[in-house]
């Protein structure tokens, strides 16, 4: 297990991080939508899940996350230090999700207020300010591009203080330039917790990931990664190169070497 610092408002809060695993098959009505198989999240890092659509990778992080879903687990979702998941998962989705009736702050601090808890509005400024959106805190959903609207969820995402963060492409409705901003933020705020990533993406997977699965219909296949620690610079030759060799497997154009 690990454990991650982050310095915000002049304090230090420590998160620790286990690592996961989700063993078992999944099943939809009657009918085996992926395994037997082991899924283990190596604690701190991220794990990166790649694949084609169908193949089960968003219900696999929504049966982690303990979210409804249609597909029953036949199997266990356990954390290496033996403690209970609940309360130690944070989620962020694909669409931002965020409340257009409430400004920034209010979005970032929902949760604790959801929960009935006085949130920590140091904490919460201190996040708007590290995803790069200081004097937007008034600022209502309507008022932000498409980037500043997925910095606002990061921001909620961090106030959560998780340990494990489930990732459901989150970057990829973002155009080329603002995702790379954004791959580069959660990669720096995320650092030190435990995180799946579910994308489609394979340059965002190569990216990021410290391990990279390639979910297909028969289990996962662990892809080589380039010895340069993530984030890792997306026109390195080894960044290439192991992003040509997941496109090749995506096609079926040979085995994970």
């Amino acid at each position: 297990m690990t454990a991650q610092g982050i310095t915000l408002a002049g304090r230090e809060r420590r998160v620790a991080a286990p690592g996961l695993t989700l063993e078992g098959r999944g099943v939809l009505e009657e009918r085996a939508l992926f395994g037997p198989l082991t899924l283990a999240l190596p604690a701190g890092r991220w794990t990166c899940l790649l694949g084609p659509s169908g193949a089960g990778k968003s219900t696999l992080l929504r049966l982690i996350a303990g979210l409804s879903t249609a597909v029953r687990l036949e199997g266990t979702v356990r954390a290496e230090d033996s403690a209970p998941l609940a309360g130690r998962i944070a989620y962020m989705a694909q669409t931002d999700l965020l409340c257009p009736w409430l400004d920034v702050l209010g979005n970032v601090t929902l949760g604790a207020r959801l929960r009935g808890e006085r949130p920590d509005s140091a904490r919460a400024r201190a996040l708007v300010d590290a995803v790069g959106l200081a004097g937007r805190e008034a600022a209502r959903p309507a008022a932000l591009s498409g980037g500043q609207r997925q910095r606002v969820a990061l921001a909620r995402t961090l106030m959560e203080d998780c340990p494990v963060v489930l990732l459901d492409e989150p970057f990829s409705a973002l155009d080329a330039r603002t995702r790379a901003e954004m791959q580069a933020l959660a990669a720096r705020l995320l650092a030190g917790r435990t995180v799946l990533l579910v994308t489609h993406e394979p340059g965002e997977a190569v990216r990021l990931a410290d391990r990279l699965l390639l979910v297909e219909r028969g289990g996962l296949s662990d892809m080589p990664l380039p010895d340069a620690p993530p984030p890792r610079a997306p026109d390195d030759a080894g960044t290439l190169a192991a992003q040509g060799r997941l496109f090749r497997a995506l096609l079926g154009e040979g085995a994970p070497a």
